[in-house]
Order: structure tokens, then sequence, then C-alpha cells
């Protein structure tokens, strides 16, 4: 069983909800990513979702992709990426990792060390999850079970425009959790609609049995705790990028630890 079904068995079990935060790895400083997350779980992250900066994203809006710009800027790729995740297992040995980013990295690793290459090492390392948005599910059962071989999950994007057909093909290779995007749109959109999602979602589980995150426009503990109630697990990234970056350094940790703890405290009340 990997990390990720066993801590969504847990929270299952204690009738809590999964937070997801998203930062992304090497902002805004290269040194950094380890610290800030293991401040995500000391303020009750469930999993971590961390961003592999790519030049060319197509889904992320304006906070998320400023973010990847600078950590690019700093010269981290999928190797330093790869070494901040070592570096946190370090001291934390059960909190699920997620990889989110594009295929162009994952090809080029693979290209540059090898076959499967990237699994091999994102395994050693101790990511639990993949989940690459333009990788679609038609095209990618040999990269999935290369990471069923290797104990990691692939994770797949569903949006407002999915079909029947899409929905199905996602569930049959699925494992982890399923992330529902919210609205149309690129990350950190606003005027999240709810009731829309509150719609949407037993639409899905028609198809997907795994758990369903919800994400893209959740930027607070209210609209946070609305989700919770009808998801399995509240995703938020864009929001943890700019509670970091409007802080000096030595304010980063304490300032992240204080937004995820009141968005902790909503999902549990």
């Amino acid at each position: 069983m990997s990390r990720i079904t066993a801590t969504f068995d847990r929270l299952r079990a204690e009738g809590r909800k999964a937070l997801i935060p998203y930062i992304t790895a090497g902002f805004p400083y290269a040194d950094i990513t380890p610290e800030l997350m293991h401040a995500m779980c000391e303020a009750g992250a469930d999993v971590i979702e961390l961003g592999v900066p790519f030049s060319d994203p197509m889904a992320d809006g304006p906070v998320v992709q400023r973010a990847g710009e600078k950590a690019l800027a700093l010269g981290i790729g999928t190797a330093q990426v790869l070494a901040m995740v070592r570096e946190f297992r370090e001291r934390n040995s059960t909190t699920p990792v997620v990889l989110m980013g594009y295929a162009n990295p994952v090809e080029r690793y693979d290209l540059k060390h090898g076959d499967n290459a990237f699994v091999r090492d994102a395994a050693a390392a101790g990511v639990d999850g993949v989940l690459i948005v333009d990788y679609p599910p038609e095209e990618c059962e040999t990269f999935a079970a290369q990471l069923k071989a290797n104990g990691l999950d692939l994770i797949f994007l569903l949006a407002p425009t999915s079909t029947e057909q899409r929905m199905q093909q996602v569930a049959r290779i699925a494992s982890g959790y399923v992330y529902y995007v919210s609205l149309k749109g690129v990350t950190g959109a606003g005027h999240l609609d709810t009731a829309a999602v509150e719609e949407a979602l037993p639409r899905i589980r028609q198809h997907v049995k795994v758990p369903l995150g919800v994400g893209f426009g959740i930027r607070d503990a209210a609209t946070a705790k609305a989700i919770g109630r009808v998801a399995d697990a509240v995703v938020i990234g864009s929001k943890v990028i700019q509670v970091v970056e409007e802080q000096p350094r030595e304010r980063m940790v304490p300032a992240l630890k204080a937004f995820l703890s009141d968005i902790r405290s909503a999902l549990d009340s």
C-alpha cells in the first residue's frame, strides 16, 4: 500500500479531509524548500505537492508561473527537486510527496540519465506520486505501469469540461487520488463556484473510485471548508506561494504555518 493510500485510509477512518498544499521547488530560495515542506507538515498538511519548475507551463496562473521562473533562474531542475525530497525524507518518512509538473522535464531526465531513470530515482528519493499535467491517460499506460512497479501513484487531473469517456479513462489508470480542477482556467483563478463543484463530484465518483481532491481557486479557510464538505481533499497552491513570497525570509515559515493552520482548523471544524 502506498503512503498516499494509507494516508487517505487513515483520514477516512478519522472522518477528516486531506489538506494538500503545493509549493514550487526552489522558490523563493534554492535551499528553503525542505524547510517549507516541514512547516507544512507541522501545520497539518497530509500530502505535499511539490512543483517541478518548467519554462512553458500550460496550467499555471501568474503566481505559480512567477515562482517557476524564479526557481529556474536559481538553477533548479529535476535532479535538484529529487535532492530536496531526499533531504525532506531525512526527517519525515510518513508524509506523502507528489511531484507535479510537465512531460518535458521527465522525458529530458530520462534522455540524460537513461530509460526509466526518472521513475527509478523518484522512488529512491522518497517520492510517492506523480502528476504530469500534459500526460493524457490514453498515452501513458507504460509510464503508469513503471510507476506502479516502483510503488508510485499516478495522479490525473479532471476538469468541469471532462467527458464521461475521459473520466472512465482516468479511472482505469489513476491511483492515489484524482485532482479535480474546480474551474475553467489556470491556477489561482478566482470565482470558485462551490455549488458547481458539489454538483460535479457525484458524477465523477460514478467512475472514479480513488479519493477526489479539489483545487484551483481555493484561497482561504471559508472556501476550503466549503470544498471539504464534498471532496476528500483540498489542494491549495497559488495562495501558499503568495503567503511565502510576501514575507522576508525569516518570516516565511511562521507565516506559512499560520496560514495552513487556519485551513486545517477550518477543515476539522
